[in-house]
């Protein structure tokens, strides 16, 4: 299938579903809670570490519904430069590695206690992932990274936290355009690029 029809598929939409549905901006199936991590390949996991996420996957907590994505990389994607575009997570890189988790019980405790999965997870896969520093891939935004205070001024120093993770050393030629386009930063997010004035 081509990668439109995918996305098709990965939101869960019936099969033989037009593209044309993702104009629709409400999945079919929309899950109440989710929470996602990412990280990049560079080494092939050994056994013993495949063998150890496989543990986690299967103590799931009971209620979550978890997936593991790994997205290949290589071949072009390793023939163009981390500085071309802003998505520097290019060359090198054997696979995209994204777990996620959904789960449909409300409440803070319960919400604890999925996130406390998810993120062991993401801690046990320390010495198999990235490194100085450990990337993320923006699209799957990780608000764990940290997060601009709503209401409050954009940092700069505390939006390069995740900027660097995210876009590595193209987050400051992003900060310069931002200044450029956007220079009272009126187009913001929780993980926003902010203008050099923050």
């Amino acid at each position: 299938m081509s990668w439109v029809e995918s996305t098709v598929y990965f939101a869960e939409f019936p099969s033989n579903t037009s593209v044309d549905a993702l104009l629709n901006r409400t999945p079919p199936n929309s899950i109440q809670n989710s929470k996602g991590k990412s990280d990049f390949v560079r080494e092939p996991i050994p056994e013993s570490g495949l063998e150890g996420i496989w543990k986690i996957l299967m103590e799931q907590v009971e209620g979550g519904n978890a997936v593991l994505l790994l997205h290949p990389f290589g071949g072009i994607m390793n023939e163009i430069s981390e500085s071309s575009i802003p998505f520097p997570h290019r060359a090198g890189n054997i696979y995209h590695f994204h777990p996620l988790l959904n789960w449909d019980e409300n409440g803070r405790e319960a919400s604890e206690k999925y996130l406390n999965w998810i993120r062991r997870l993401h801690a046990y896969l320390t010495p198999y992932v990235s490194k100085n520093p450990r990337a993320a891939y923006a699209n799957y935004r990780d608000l764990d990274l940290g997060a601009n205070t709503p209401g409050q001024e954009v940092s700069y120093r505390k939006a390069r936290v995740w900027g660097i993770k995210y876009f590595k050393n193209n987050f400051d030629r992003l900060v310069k355009v931002k200044t450029s386009v956007d220079p009272h930063n009126f187009f913001r997010n929780e993980q926003s690029i902010p203008p050099f004035s923050a």
